[in-house]
């Protein structure tokens, strides 16, 4: 199954959030695709490699509703991911999502 769902990617650090976008594989917990928005990776570095770096947390929204999930991030390659166990949590929490009914 090849099934890949857009999410918002939120890297919180202690003086403020770092955004971006990407595309979750819901087969292998990889996120790939990264966009940041108003933040150069390439000047700054990955926003898991700052000082300040806290967490990360993932995003995903249908409608005006939303589902929100930890997010590893390794601060070496700059690649995001799922743990396995959050992985299969998500998995439930996403098909309750996008069965209801939109509001």
């Amino acid at each position: 199954m090849d099934l890949k769902l857009p999410i918002l990617i939120i890297d919180e650090l202690s003086e403020g959030v770092v955004r971006a976008r990407g595309e979750l594989d819901l087969a292998s917990g990889e996120i790939r695709n990264v966009r940041y928005e108003d933040y150069d990776v390439v000047k700054q570095g990955v926003p898991a490699a700052q000082e300040d770096y806290e967490f990360s947390v993932g995003v995903l929204q249908s409608g005006t509703r939303e589902v929100e999930f930890r997010v590893e991030a390794d601060a070496l390659s700059g690649r995001y991911s799922l743990t396995a166990s959050e992985l299969l949590e998500l998995k439930g929490r996403a098909a309750k999502l996008f069965s209801q009914a939109p509001r």
